[in-house]
């Protein structure tokens, strides 16, 4: 196919944006920042889009959402309404959307009204709640391209599994988000609908692969989102963007209907997880609502463990991971670490510091088990449509080797793989270390095209440690944040190591960047990880005396 061919194609999914936005929303160029604005987060409330009501409802988070629809103080059509003229400013400015679904969105919330109407009560525990969804999760009679120009006359036949599910506890689909060709970029960048911007930093990435979803919620266009992750795609765009963001252990979020190139791949395991605007408890709303539904009923690969009600635990030891031995994190990475283990402390939380159990060791494993078939089906699917690979493609498959594992090879990584899960359980038991905080990221967030180092996100997905990435709080200030004496004396331990490292000479660069932590838990232990994260962002955001769980 000749590269005019793939550019008509490619053409075929810019339409199906295009046509779908809805234009009376949208505000005329004169009217938006210029292009060189870096932070466009105040802008919303700037605009005047926004009435200061709607404004109201698109900075509650869902699960107040859902209260004040239960109280009746709330319409699903007004709330759906307010995320939508929220969205369509926000796709202006950041290009995070591939497809709106304003009709579909508004006549389900009017149904919603008049469910409540009728019986007084809400469908389910996700009433009227508006949640943005990342492309490759397949919904009925949509194109699911997946990033790929080949893909784009890919319809779904069915709704994805968890998109029923939410669906049947009251959400409402109302966009769908960008993603990066071949989902492997913690950037979110392709040859279809281009590329998605950062709301605190117009120059920074939003992340990915779920960078759509993370510019979403980091400018509150959706209350909640549909992210995956096989190496930190729900963690770092949560973290770029200020949001909130969970890894779940493997096989309990039902995967079936998400489209990726290497579908059937067991190596290594990705997950479905949510991603929120606003708090933890939105984080634990979602999962909730998806595990009471039992999808293991249908879904017979997920693992049957209903969700459970775990209240926050005092008696809990913390590991500060202030550095994996590979990569030294930036000077505001530990700046927003030091603050929270003084306030953990201060509020009696036992705290550690935690010596990362050979992180080394687990990337060599992790990275040598993402393309098991040397990127075959990736590169087949892009040489089908002509399509060039965005530079971050190539850069994943760099991990590959150019020929598939053998069998044998595969199965010796894979007791690799095995044999250290393991062993890091022993290492957190031995310790008697619950949780460990460290960072999402070496940066607060990469410089658009820069993301090349996952392993702080990566790690737990080797080990399948639950794991939830939260802002802090803080932000990249140049001036608190310049490079100390000390610093500039810094030798490098390796060449990864020196290629982070030097991206941060000029702070400047990070400037108003959200500074995220993440907490990770032991494996299966979602709901403690996840009740302990409530616990941590509260202490750091409110302290001990304005602590209300």
């Amino acid at each position: 196919m000749s590269l005019n061919n793939w550019e008509q194609k490619a053409q075929k999914g810019r339409d199906i944006l295009q046509n779908s936005i809805p234009k009376q929303w949208l505000l005329p160029e004169s009217r938006l920042p210029p292009t060189t604005q870096k932070n466009v987060i105040r802008f919303i409330r700037e605009s005047g889009a926004l009435s200061e009501h709607e404004l109201m409802i698109t900075d509650s988070s869902a699960t107040e959402l859902v209260r004040e629809m239960g109280r009746g103080k709330l319409a699903a059509e007004e709330v759906v309404v307010a995320f939508l003229k929220r969205a369509v400013v926000g796709h202006q400015l950041l290009n995070f959307a591939t497809e709106f679904l304003a009709d579909e969105a508004i006549a389900q919330a009017r149904e919603l009204d008049r469910f409540y109407k009728e019986t007084g009560r809400l469908i389910g525990p996700l009433h009227g709640v508006p949640i943005s969804v990342k492309e490759h999760v397949g919904m009925k009679n949509k194109t699911c391209n997946t990033g790929f120009v080949s893909w784009i006359d890919n319809i779904a036949t069915e709704d994805a599994h968890l998109l029923r599910l939410l669906k049947d506890a009251g959400a409402i689909f109302h966009v769908r988000t960008n993603q990066p060709q071949s989902l492997m970029h913690l950037c979110c960048s392709n040859n279809i609908t281009g590329t998605t911007l950062n709301p605190h930093n117009r120059t920074l990435t939003p992340g990915g692969s779920s960078g759509g979803e993370g510019a979403s919620i980091g400018f509150k266009c959706s209350p909640l989102g549909v992210g995956t992750d096989i190496g930190g795609s729900i963690r770092c765009p949560a973290a770029f963007c200020g949001g909130y963001g969970f890894r779940p252990t493997a096989m309990r979020n039902p995967m079936a209907g998400i489209q990726v190139a290497c579908i059937g791949q067991e190596t290594i395991h990705g997950v479905v997880g949510p991603m929120a605007s606003t708090s933890v408890d939105d984080l634990e709303l979602f999962q909730r609502a998806v595990l009471d539904q039992v999808p293991w009923e249908e879904e017979t690969s997920l693992m049957p463990v209903p969700w459970s009600n775990v209240i926050p635990s005092w008696d809990i030891t913390i590991g500060i991971m202030w550095d994996d031995g590979i990569v030294r994190p930036h000077p505001p990475i530990t700046r927003a670490l030091r603050m929270a283990k003084e306030k953990l402390v201060r509020a009696g939380i036992n705290i550690v510091d935690w010596k990362p159990y050979d992180h080394e060791r687990g990337w060599k494993i992790i990275s040598a088990l993402y393309f098991p078939d040397g990127g075959a089906l990736t590169r087949k699917t892009l040489a089908e449509s002509g399509e060039p690979a965005r530079p971050l493609t190539e850069w994943a498959l760099s991990y590959s080797r150019p020929t598939p594992l053998t069998h044998p090879e595969a199965w010796t990584l894979q007791h690799e793989r095995d044999t250290y899960r393991d062993e890091y359980q022993a290492a957190l038991k031995w310790h008697q270390v619950d949780f460990v905080l460290g960072p999402a990221y070496p940066a607060a967030a990469a410089v658009m095209g820069e993301s090349q180092y996952w392993n702080y996100t990566a790690i737990w997905n080797m080990t399948d440690m639950p794991a939830v990435t939260f802002p802090s709080g803080l932000a990249v200030d140049p001036g608190l944040d310049a490079l100390t004496e000390q610093d500039k004396k810094y030798i490098p331990r390796n060449e990864i190591d020196k290629r982070e490292w030097e991206k941060y000479q000029s702070p400047a660069r990070y400037e108003n960047a959200p500074i995220a932590l993440q907490l990770a838990g032991r494996h299966f232990k979602d709901e403690e990880t996840l009740a302990t994260a409530k616990l941590v962002d509260k202490i750091i955001k409110d302290g001990v005396r304005g602590l209300k769980l």
